[in-house]
């Protein structure tokens, strides 16, 4: 099983917005009392709170076992597992799964797609947010401008951002899925404190600067790059792009 070290503590303390915004995708599960529902990618864990304090009965499993520890430190009473996307390991157990800014982190796009179906009962439904096409390309583009002006070596770092027709395309080879609904938009995300773009970059690009010898200097560049652009009003905001998708497992 393929784990990844995540920093509980920066994700809690300055990134709350990842499960408060990804509140409308988990409203479109429609998550019933007494349904099973699989919350792939749980981070810290409140997205399951939620569906179980509607009488829902969730599961959260993550890649990250700092991630499950801070979300069975949060809710010790709800069930969290760490579990890798592509190897869930279960056959036609849930309800419904969701899943929210994770798959964008997945290589094997397709071998989660077919996990995911496994894991649905036929008929199940399947709710997931996360980078689309054209996300984070100013924050992106930036870093890269900077590594080049300071000689840094490329570095592989690799997302999943795709289209639509991409995304649906592989949910319905990979994973036999009907899709239901899609949508591609724009979603502005204010960041927390002056530093916000630093520890927006620190949280989830940490593979971009970890061979930075002098990284006060590289993310004071950063931010002279940047500001033009994605600080406003004294804040700094991440231009993120989301796709989101509703699907349901078919027969086949």
């Amino acid at each position: 099983m393929t784990t990844v070290k995540w920093n509980a503590d920066l994700y809690d303390g300055k990134h709350g917005f990842v499960a408060t915004r990804g509140g409308e995708a988990l409203d479109l599960l429609e998550a019933q009392p007494g349904e099973r529902v699989l919350d792939v990618g749980s981070g810290t864990g409140d997205h399951v709170a939620a569906l179980r304090a509607r009488g829902v009965d969730a599961i959260g499993v993550d890649a990250s076992p700092e991630m499950v520890a801070r979300a069975r430190e949060k809710y010790p009473d709800h069930p969290f597992e760490v579990a890798d996307v592509c190897d869930l390991g279960y056959r036609e157990e849930f309800d419904a799964v969701f899943s929210n800014a994770t798959l964008h982190w997945v290589d094997d796009s397709h071998g989660a797609a077919e996990a995911i179906s496994n894991a649905l009962r036929t008929g199940g439904r399947f709710v997931t947010e996360f980078g689309g096409s054209g996300n984070i390309q100013r924050i992106d583009s930036g870093i890269w401008r900077v590594r080049s002006e300071l000689g840094l070596p490329m570095v592989l770092h690799k997302f999943y951002f795709p289209t639509i027709g991409e995304y649906t395309s592989l949910l319905e080879e990979a994973g036999r899925f009907r899709v239901d609904a899609a949508w591609l938009f724009d979603r502005p995300t204010p960041l927390e404190g002056p530093d916000g773009l630093v520890n927006w970059v620190r949280m989830f690009c940490a593979d971009l600067i970890a061979d930075v010898p002098d990284q006060d200097a590289f993310f004071a560049r950063l931010e002279e790059t940047l500001r033009p652009r994605l600080h406003r009003d004294g804040t700094w905001w991440a231009d993120y792009r989301r796709i989101r998708v509703c699907a349901t497992k078919g027969m086949f």
